[in-house]
């Protein structure tokens, strides 16, 4: 199978409250729940074509919601973001969060219930693990007994200790009057902020609600950076420790924020230990620098986010800044590792395609989902909302308008809600939109010469008169099927004349002549003349694809 990822951000998938009221708390606009997504849900996301679903922002993380009562400890809100806080401001490895529990007394078995349930499904659980950084006021109530608390013992009279957890700026309280004037919050000294902000005045731009882990790396020394990984540090046990916690209730692969802010000696140790014990785990990690990404391959990672190169690179064509024809080179570049290398148009980072600051109709996206799920052998990733057009342009709170489903706010999407729990009342174009969806996905499963061929770009034998701006051509080929695929990024549909060089035929070893070739996206059959370094004339529909088996 080809692994197809479906991200669900969790707060927010099964809220069913239509409130949706700017900042509303928990008690005014809800929250979603683990027990809502339950089999008739799974077995939808299932029917897509999904082998794995994302489960985001399970881990309690900060947030203003009081839950004293069940002997959570409360967060200050000058370092929350948002009502419901950022699910990557963890204030305890191993616990639930409590918005998502039904019954919050038994938030873990509802979690271990989900996995079981998932499972069940037929799919696999992904997991967050974010490895850099946590909340501000971190302090653990579900750690095992004998497990020592982040912090519990550092020297806090050391800027830089390789047995401290965290960094401190030695003598200097927290100050975040540059953007909270009235600051209430008490830090002394103050703990450096996630995103290596060394000081103890992060601004309003900073991720100020985190603090900076420490793996043994010195970034304020005399050389700028020195390493201190002999003997091992302190937080490479304890981050370790939680790998191991969640894989063993069963988690399949952990999604690893920002990964490439953690250095790779400590992922090349910590994935031994874990696959050592549970060898099918996976580690999927968050990697924006390419330089980086062979590297974090050999540390153990099994993929790798392809942002930098495919998905910039989709989006501009979708948009018309760059042609359809700049996708080569951005393959090109990942070749030897394309295996590893995540595709997706959406994640809770990225704008909605949607919105207005994408490309404004998610039908436009069309192209660039079939490029993704069928280019390579590439695994894939879809964010939930995706497929029926979210846009992404609700005021919800701290996120405010900005193409984004937002990660801060207590809100209730309505694609979503209307997708899974009100499916009368989606619109005609929303049922259109999530149909495309399942058959770009379910084709890729499907045809083996997708899931697994070989791969023939066809760009360069093309003459000056192909439609080089929209429309991009190529080749899969698996035993004795073979598909020829075009795929047009434009509004009108492209009449185009493509040649076969005899290269991919000698290559892929194609028959030639006259063929009965099969439109995998209408049924239709056809014939097909296929000569050698011949031109031959065919139609691309607009926003979609000719898939041609033969």
């Amino acid at each position: 199978m080809k692994t197809v990822i479906y991200q669900i951000f969790t707060r927010l998938f099964g809220n069913q409250n239509t409130t949706r009221k700017e900042w509303g708390t928990l008690a005014k606009n809800g929250s979603g729940k683990l027990n809502d997504i339950d089999s008739k849900v799974l077995k939808r996301i299932k029917d897509m074509g999904v082998t794995h679903v994302w489960y985001t922002g399970v881990i309690r993380h900060a947030s203003v919601t009081n839950y004293s009562r069940y002997g959570i400890p409360r967060q200050h809100p000058d370092v929350v973001k948002g009502i419901a806080g950022s699910p990557y401001a963890i204030c305890d490895y191993y616990d639930i969060d409590p918005d998502l529990a039904t019954n919050v007394k038994k938030r873990m078995g509802e979690w271990e219930a989900l996995i079981e349930r998932t499972h069940k499904a037929g799919l696999k659980v992904v997991m967050d693990f974010v490895p850099n950084h946590v909340a501000r006021e971190y302090y653990s109530i579900a750690k095992p007994e004998d497990v020592k608390d982040l912090g519990e013992d550092d020297n806090q009279g050391w800027h830089f200790s390789a047995q401290n957890n965290f960094y401190y700026c030695w003598g200097q309280p927290l100050d975040l009057t540059e953007f909270r004037p009235e600051q209430t919050y008490r830090e002394n000294p103050a703990k450096a902020t996630g995103n290596d902000r060394f000081s103890n005045r992060p601004t309003c731009n900073d991720w100020y609600e985190t603090v900076k882990l420490n793996y043994g790396i010195d970034y304020c020394d005399a050389g700028g950076r020195s390493e201190h990984f002999d003997p091992i540090p302190d937080t490479w046990n304890k981050m370790t420790d939680i790998l191991l916690f969640w894989a063993k209730k069963g988690v399949d692969a952990f999604r690893c924020d920002m990964a490439e802010m953690v250095p790779s000696a400590f992922w090349a140790w910590a994935t031994d230990k874990v696959k050592f014990r549970y060898p099918e785990i996976q580690f999927i990690g968050e990697v924006y620098n390419p330089q980086q990404y062979r590297n974090y391959l050999g540390a153990g990672f099994d993929l790798l986010y392809d942002k930098v190169g495919m998905y910039d690179c989709l989006r501009d064509v979708i948009c018309g800044h760059r042609p359809a024809s700049a996708i080569t080179y951005e393959w090109q570049a990942t070749d030897d590792i394309r295996q590893h290398m995540l595709y997706f148009l959406e994640n809770h980072d990225e704008q909605r395609v949607a919105s207005d600051f994408f490309a404004g109709d998610a039908r436009k996206g069309i192209p660039g989902m079939m490029v993704s799920a069928w280019l390579h052998q590439n695994p894939l990733m879809i964010y939930c909302g995706q497929e029926y057009g979210e846009r992404g342009m609700d005021k919800e709170g701290f996120s405010g308008v900005d193409g984004r489903t937002t990660i801060f706010d207590y809100w209730c999407v309505d694609t979503i809600r209307r997708g899974f729990y009100h499916r009368r009342k989606l619109t005609a174009d929303e049922k259109s939109l999530e149909q495309q969806y399942r058959q770009i996905v379910n084709l890729a499963q499907r045809e083996k010469a997708i899931r697994e061929g070989q791969f023939y770009d066809l760009m360069y034998a093309q003459s000056v008169c192909f439609d080089r701006q929209h429309v991009y051509a190529f080749l899969r080929k698996a035993g004795k099927d073979s598909l020829l695929i075009l795929v047009n990024f434009g509004e009108e549909p492209s009449r185009v004349s493509v040649n076969i060089p005899k290269h991919a035929v000698d290559f892929l070893e194609l028959p030639t002549g006259d063929l009965l070739a099969r439109e995998l996206l209408t049924g239709e059959d056809r014939f097909l003349e296929l000569t050698p370094d011949v031109d031959f004339p065919l139609t691309v529909p607009a926003l979609g694809a000719t898939v041609l088996k033969f």
